[in-house]
């Protein structure tokens, strides 16, 4: 199979990432078969929340900010209002702080192997 397509991809309702007090959402589309380089994109919506959604990257990841606003910080302190068309790196081991002021949505791809999310 050369392509695949998904249609109208952005879901108005993504799965809860189960974070108490944080209204993080996300959602795979498809994952690579490749086991050793595994490659998996999806959606990834934040709400205004009580508590920051703290994730630690376990492997290398692109994001690119599709609607909305995020304010994203790493682990020195550095903080960016995101908005639609920035574009994002994530090295593993990073730990990157998520919030909203209101809501936001980003797509990415990563290096990520089944079971992280």
């Amino acid at each position: 199979m050369a392509m695949q397509y998904f249609e109208q991809a952005i879901k108005a309702e993504l799965p809860s990432m189960n974070k108490p007090g944080s209204n993080a959402f996300l959602d795979d589309i498809v994952a690579s078969k490749d086991e050793e380089k595994m490659i998996v994109s999806g959606f990834f919506r934040m709400e205004k929340s009580e508590i920051p959604l703290e994730y630690y990257y376990h492997y290398h990841e692109m994001k690119i900010i599709v609607s909305g606003e995020l304010l994203i910080s790493d682990e020195t302190g550095k903080q960016v209002h995101a908005r639609v068309g920035d574009v994002f790196y994530f090295e593993k081991g990073s730990t990157i702080t998520f919030q909203s002021p209101s809501v936001g949505v980003g797509f990415f791809c990563g290096q990520r192997v089944e079971g992280d999310a």
